[in-house]
């Protein structure tokens, strides 16, 4: 069937796919991988997606799926993930004045969000479909600390695969669940704030596929360019930083970890 992942030799899709966040979780790489190998054999992405949120074909049209929901229409402060399929999102955000935080690639900064409106941005003369764009969204707008940051509305996240029961997977890395995280243990995100998706109906994945873990945030609205769908979500979210679960290499990466562990800001129980 067309839009079934296609099941091709495991072990030679693996080696081809090694990404730099691989190995932590086989079954996980493993999904990733055949995700990956189905999108780019059917043609599906905008570029080669190994590696990578997959730029998929169809993401303006989910965008505005997305933008008919409820969840969008109530927002007025909505954090987006920098990745390029959501390019669309974060322009349907400014352009209907959301406030928009935008995630700090891998993030780098301390001041690990990015601040745009469009009264700001409109009064440099700067177009809101090219500060859309990452990299001009980092070069636009203003880098922020959780403590200048409003309580967020609506969390976008990148995804690879993801489950109608909410389970979800990224690259690998484990950026969504910090920022998550994190904004959870400032106050920026409660535990009704609902955390969507937009992706290409071949990245939908059976249940048992995806397994949640402790440390892992699941979406309530999954949005492809064909239809939106409320999941139900059974997993309790995660209070805060889970510190037994941050890997060395995310503490010597990433500053705000670091800062955050020096000034004793644990999770609470």
């Amino acid at each position: 069937m067309p839009n079934e992942p296609i099941q091709s030799d495991r072990q030679s899709d693996r080696q081809d796919q090694q990404t730099e966040w691989g190995g932590y979780d086989p079954a996980k790489d493993e999904l990733r991988s055949q995700i990956w190998t189905a999108l780019k054999q059917q043609g599906i992405c905008r570029r080669d997606p190994i590696g990578h949120i997959p730029n998929f074909q169809g993401a303006i049209e989910a965008a505005e799926r997305l933008a008919t929901l409820p969840v969008w229409q109530q927002a007025k402060v909505i954090k987006c993930n920098p990745d390029a399929p959501h390019i669309p999102v974060r322009l349907k955000a400014l352009q209907e004045d959301k406030r928009l935080y935008m995630a700090v690639p891998r993030l780098t900064n301390r001041r690990c969000f990015v601040e745009l409106t469009a009264e700001a941005l409109e009064a440099k003369g700067i177009d809101l479909a090219e500060v859309a764009i990452a990299r001009n969204a980092l070069r636009c707008g203003r880098f922020v600390s959780f403590e200048e940051m409003e309580p967020i509305d609506l969390v976008t996240v990148g995804c690879v695969a993801v489950a109608r029961s909410g389970g979800r997977t990224g690259k690998g890395a484990g950026f969504a669940d910090l920022e998550l995280a994190m904004l959870k243990r400032f106050g920026l995100v409660q535990d009704n704030t609902p955390i969507v998706t937009t992706v290409h109906s071949l990245q939908i994945v059976p249940d048992d596929r995806l397994p949640m873990q402790s440390h892992d945030w699941a979406v309530n609205w999954i949005v492809t360019p064909d239809e939106a769908i409320e999941t139900q979500v059974a997993f309790p979210r995660p209070s805060g930083l889970m510190w037994e679960r941050i890997r060395p290499e995310q503490y010597k990466k990433i500053p705000i970890l670091r800062k955050l562990r020096e000034e004793g800001i644990d999770n609470e129980s």
